[in-house]
């Protein structure tokens, strides 16, 4: 394990039925990096990216997140740690505004409590200013500003993937798990979204473990990137060195580099 490694992933398998979908798959992602995981379909990365994300037990290996072994433990567990997760499809709360689905990240708040509103209002009103202020900062940090007051449900894909980043800023999420930020979204909003995601990296400190499609946006934002195929780890490296690597490209596209 590296020293600063902020996930290591241990030897992990799982299996369905009688497939393998994760063989004995090792792999790190270092403190502050933004590092991409790809792979054919079917190579396991999927499966992998929903262990570490806490969505799937594995059947043996470890999951170490920030020294600690999380192995087995549920998203909701895993956010309190700091590890969040976003989705290929965005989960907003449809019929509240884009600056109240922020403010309902936080957890604990005192106003969640019938005793604190009834008895400690003043605690209340104060705390929800706080998170109020925090979402506002949010908001402008996206520049989301022109729809804060739009219902959630109305917003464009792009939109929507962009409030969901806004979503782990709420809570100063030490890791983000990203899970295709480019599905469903226009070209434009991606470059947007992408920008966001370099200066939550560069700004913010935020280290980012992507899986994505977009071989063009991986090779913007992601370095090291790690390929996968049947179910195990088969290369690391800058974006341009896995491009021309003949065994990443034969395990693409089924047939030797000179061929394609």
């Amino acid at each position: 394990m590296s020293v600063d490694a902020v996930i290591d992933v241990r030897n992990v398998s799982k299996s369905f039925g009688g497939l393998r979908a994760v063989n004995n798959c090792s792999l790190t992602v270092e403190r502050g990096s933004i590092t991409g995981l790809i792979g054919p379909n079917g190579a396991g990365k999927s499966t992998l990216f929903n262990i570490v994300a806490g969505n799937i037990e594995p059947d043996s290996g470890s999951v170490i997140f920030d020294g600690k072994d999380v192995t087995g433990l549920k998203p909701h567990q895993l956010f309190r740690t700091g590890m969040l997760r976003t989705f290929q499809i965005a989960h907003e709360f449809g019929q509240m505004t884009a600056l109240e689905n922020l403010m309902m990240v936080p957890g604990d708040q005192p106003g969640e409590s019938l005793f604190n509103s009834w008895f400690r209002p003043g605690l209340v009103r104060s705390r929800e200013q706080e998170v109020r202020q925090k979402a506002l900062d949010v908001i402008d940090f996206l520049k989301l500003g022109h729809v804060r007051n739009e219902l959630a449900g109305n917003l464009s894909g792009g939109q929507k993937k962009l409030l969901e980043l806004g979503r782990t800023m709420m809570v100063d999420a030490e890791v983000v798990l990203l899970d295709e930020v480019a599905a469903g979204v226009n070209k434009t909003l991606l470059n947007d979204l992408a920008a966001n995601i370099e200066r939550m990296n560069r700004e913010l400190d935020y280290t980012f473990f992507v899986i994505e499609h977009d071989m063009d946006l991986i090779g913007r934002l992601c370095d090291p990137v790690i390929v996968m195929a049947q179910g195990e780890k088969i290369a690391e490296g800058p974006m341009a060195q896995i491009r021309a690597n003949p065994a990443i490209v034969e395990a693409y596209f089924g047939t030797p580099v000179e061929a394609v």
